[in-house]
């Protein structure tokens, strides 16, 4: 009897860049994570969905540190981020970029200075090189130089946003979040926000993880949908599978309905 020849080794699958598992955290005796699992691969954009409360926000700051888990794990590219504090924990964050939902701007900086306030303040560039890189990055995400010295204040709602977009990417980090990217833009700068987000994700080759409510935003940026419920990931799977998703609660929160699994309070 010949012997038969051996199959091909089947190469591991890659590490993803993102990988929680058991992910809990409560206040008291509200649950806001309850067993969270998930993943997010390396440059891929991933758009977390659900409901206002529903820890979409919780989420994001256990994986930043802002917040320490109850239980479960959060690895970053293998490495175990929970517990991590001091130089450490920094050394994490420094490879996060993030846009916060009111764009979070120091109303006592120029534009520029809010741009380039991380590696100004860590002393890694002098005020004439921090100033160049805000230019730079402010030409990013389409805004003229002449926005460099003006204060928040003077910007519009739109103008901000691309801002906190230009700050997010200014060190070229490998992980971008979105927090609630389109709240409080009309339909229009909402799209120009959105576009841009793909394009910075894009030209980078980071991981995005966006989190928000808004379903026609998650069509615009996301390669991924997951359905946050009730403390735990219910459904996730490609943009173009959201709708007819089979999934009760997707299904309710993609329509709008009141009728459905999801309790609305009147």
């Amino acid at each position: 009897m010949s012997a038969s020849a051996a199959p091909a080794a089947t190469p591991a699958a890659a590490e993803p860049r993102l990988r929680i598992r058991g992910l809990k955290k409560a206040f008291g005796d509200n649950r806001v994570l309850d067993g969270l699992d998930l993943d997010v691969g390396a440059g891929e954009s991933l758009v977390v969905i659900g409901g206002s409360g529903s820890g979409k926000s919780v989420l994001l700051k256990c994986i930043l540190g802002l917040l320490i888990p109850d239980a479960g794990s959060i690895r970053i590219d293998g490495e175990e981020v929970v517990g991590l504090s001091g130089r450490a924990l920094e050394r994490v964050r420094s490879r996060i970029g993030m846009l916060f939902q009111a764009a979070a701007l120091f109303d006592s900086l120029p534009v520029w200075h809010n741009v380039a306030f991380v590696p100004l303040e860590q002393g890694r560039l002098d005020r004439r090189a921090a100033r160049a890189l805000a230019l730079e990055r402010l030409a990013d995400v389409g805004l003229d130089a002449e926005v460099a010295d003006l204060s928040p204040a003077e910007l519009s709602g739109g103008m901000r946003k691309r801002v906190g977009l230009a700050r997010a990417i200014c060190a070229r980090p490998d992980i971008l979040f979105f927090d609630e990217p389109t709240t409080g833009l009309d339909p229009i700068m909402g799209d120009l926000i959105d576009r841009l987000i793909r394009k910075c994700v894009t030209e980078l080759g980071a991981t995005g993880l966006t989190i928000t409510h808004d379903m026609e935003s998650a069509r615009r940026i996301s390669d991924r949908v997951a359905m946050l419920y009730q403390g735990r990931i219910v459904w996730q799977g490609p943009m173009d599978a959201v709708v007819g998703s089979g999934n009760a609660v997707v299904e309710q929160f993609v329509q709008g309905s009141t009728e459905g699994p999801i309790q609305v309070v009147l």
